[in-house]
Parts: C-alpha cells; structure tokens; sequence
C-alpha cells in the first residue's frame, strides 16, 4: 500500500489564515498536524529498517551520544518526546531502573503502537508510560521531568516556540533539555553530497523499502526547513533556557543542543 500523496496541492489559502510550512509547501498552520500524522502513519511499520538504512546505522550513535550526555541515573524521570519506535525510551528504562521512569510520548498514535509492541518485545515493562500528546501543549504538571530528549521530531511540529516553551513548563528546576536533530552540515562540499543524497536517493530508497517515495520527500524537506544550529540555539533562549550549547554531530548532519532549567 503506497503512502500519502504529499505532492498533492493543499486547498488554497485565505489571506487571514496563519501559515506553516510542510517540506517546501506553504499551508495552513491547522493542516500541518494532519499532514504529518499521515506521513508517520505511513513509514511507521518501516521506520526502524528506514532509519538504519538512511544513516548506515549511525542513527543508533547519535543516539546513544545523546543519552551519554543526559545524565541520566537511577530515579529519574524522564520524557522521550517524539519518541516514535522507542529506541531512547528502551535505554533509559534500564538506566532510571524501577525507582524511576520513563514516558514516551509521540502526536502519532501509529507510532506509539509500533513503540509499545517493540518494547513490550523485549521485555521493556513496569517503568515505561506511553502518552499520545502534541508537544506544544504538553499534557503534564508543570516541574514533572529531570530530562526531556526529543529525537528527530522538534523539525515536525508545527509551532516549534511554543513547543520549546511547553517542555520548559514541565521540566523540574535543574532538568536538562536535549533536543537531537537534523542541522546544517559545517563543510559546503558535504553540504552539497547530502543534498544530492537526501533529494535523489532517499525518495528511491523510501520507495523500494517502504513504497512510498513522497513521504520520504517529505522528510528530506524538512530538514531543510528546520532551523540552523545558532538559530535553534537562540530559540532554545528564548523559551528560557539556560547554559544553552550545541554540538555538531557527523560534520552538521546532525546537531545535539542542550540546555538547562534552573
């Protein structure tokens, strides 16, 4: 079964709507959620295969960098947003142990079920909460977390501020925020093979693997859509974080920002 057609044009725009962008289309800021649930509704049963063949399996590193640098212990409650198939949510279940806990929380709720029967698979139970949530209005008390990550989905959602004020809420005094994500690669030379990689090979990759080349698209254009590592930064100090810094993962393909409440 092929994926959405994300080539199809949105209905027109009144002048008086707020606009988004999905990928390199402009439309309404209300459409966007259902335009994106649609797209992980179709890659979900292939995301893990996808992912690994996207990245070569370097997904996995940065990954397990991010979690390296979350300070995670025993005890700890932590929100995986955006947390799809689970793969930072399973490590830090073993990580916070039975005193702690670990909520993955994802818009999609195709996602969440592949995340939960993956899980579930091996064994990850007891101390994993799933949540279907929409990360700019986070469903939580305020000072719930003392770690929130999200992994490839800040570039997804629709009003990325308010987003990054809603984790604010609900991160505890002293929590940290790091948000893994696609960026600008630093050389102009990897800039230009990750271009060409992203919008010829990966739409072809999408649709041998998954059948479904356009959302594939999709994904490539939103990453080039997802602001840059400086800007994300300021954004990240806007919404009143603190000790902000990123680091350039692979040359820039991807950036670990992070910040802190206190």
């Amino acid at each position: 079964m092929s994926g959405p057609d994300t080539t199809d044009t949105p209905r027109p725009i009144q002048p008086s709507e707020p606009t988004t962008h999905f990928g390199f289309k402009q439309v309404e800021s209300s459409q966007k959620v259902n335009m994106v649930k649609e797209v992980f509704q179709s890659v979900a049963a292939k995301y893990d295969i996808m992912n690994d063949l996207m990245s070569l399996g370097v997904h996995r590193l940065w990954k397990r960098y991010t979690i390296d640098c979350s300070g995670a212990r025993a005890g700890h409650k932590v929100l995986d947003l955006a947390g799809g198939t689970g793969d930072l949510t399973a490590k830090f279940s073993r990580i916070v142990g039975e005193s702690g806990q670990v909520v993955l929380a994802d818009i999609n709720d195709a996602m969440l079920k592949v995340g939960r029967a993956k899980l579930r698979d091996k064994g990850i139970v007891g101390n994993v909460e799933y949540v279907q949530a929409n990360a700019e209005a986070l469903p939580f008390p305020d000072n719930s977390f003392d770690i929130i990550t999200i992994a490839f989905g800040l570039r997804n959602v629709t009003d990325k501020d308010k987003a990054l004020a809603s984790m604010y809420r609900v991160l505890k005094p002293g929590g940290r925020l790091l948000v893994l994500e696609f960026s600008k690669p630093s050389n102009d030379m990897l800039n230009k093979a990750y271009d060409m990689y992203s919008f010829h090979l990966l739409p072809k990759i999408g649709q041998l693997v998954a059948n479904d080349a356009d959302s594939y698209q999709y994904l490539a254009e939103s990453i080039r859509m997802h602001p840059e590592q400086e800007v994300l930064k300021t954004m990240m100090d806007t919404a009143g974080f603190e000790q902000t810094t990123y680091q350039n993962l692979t040359g820039g393909i991807v950036a670990l920002h992070r910040g802190f409440k206190f």
